[in-house]
């Protein structure tokens, strides 16, 4: 399993990083970003945070751990530069809480979220047509979630990429150790949003695409 969206005790997970980390590996991960949410309140403290924990403790673990941010609950117009603060800060991949349908996210978070070239789009509910199409043109990932209440939206997210050509990814937001699911239940996840089998390979292919992608950048 790969899960790019996870949160730890810094922001409001259950855990700090080193744990998190240690559960995830015994879990049979493969790979985890530990993606605390963030504004402008905080980024400057979390993400330097995160970052060391991981760079402390790479030597001795046996799973890649990738320092990241979600982008929660900001004004539309603030995310293109806290998106680019995120990466100077070291976040290597960077999330943006998309506009779920649970809860009150600011309308036009979506579009701003692809125009600053976020990484991923976490559960982006009833994303418009338009912003299909940008997602596309920009390559952004549109995220499958394990996570309750923000999973409502799965099926319409998965049609609408498929429909576009949108890649995808499947992620627990977790934010305790109960939330990790296993790459069988993944599965399960993205057959029930009404994704074919023969697809759901070329989505866990994406995910590791993904974090060479932002090791590019380094």
């Amino acid at each position: 399993m790969i899960d790019l969206h996870t949160h730890s005790f810094f922001s409001d997970g259950e855990l700090v990083p080193s744990e998190l980390i240690r559960r995830a590996t015994a879990f049979g991960y493969k790979a985890i970003a530990i993606t605390d949410h963030v504004d402008s309140s905080n980024i400057d403290f979390v993400v330097p945070r995160i970052v060391n924990a991981i760079k402390k403790i790479k030597p001795y673990i046996s799973i890649d751990a990738i320092p990241g941010a979600e982008i929660t609950h900001v004004p539309p117009k603030l995310i293109p530069d806290l998106v680019k603060e995120a990466r100077y800060l070291g976040a290597r991949i960077v999330v943006v809480h998309g506009e779920t349908i649970v809860e009150p996210v600011a309308p036009g978070t979506n579009r701003a979220a692809i125009e600053a070239n976020a990484d991923i789009l976490a559960h982006p509910g009833l994303i418009s047509e338009q912003d299909l199409l940008l997602a596309k043109e920009k390559g952004v990932t549109l995220e499958i979630t394990a996570r309750k209440g923000h999973s409502l939206a799965n099926g319409y997210v998965a049609k609408e990429a498929i429909r576009f050509g949108i890649p995808l990814c499947i992620n627990t937001d977790a934010h305790s150790p109960s939330d990790f699911i296993t790459r069988d239940m993944a599965r399960t996840i993205l057959l029930a949003s009404g994704i074919e089998q023969n697809r759901i390979e070329s989505i866990f292919d994406h995910a590791r695409a993904l974090i060479e992608k932002t090791r590019r950048r380094d």
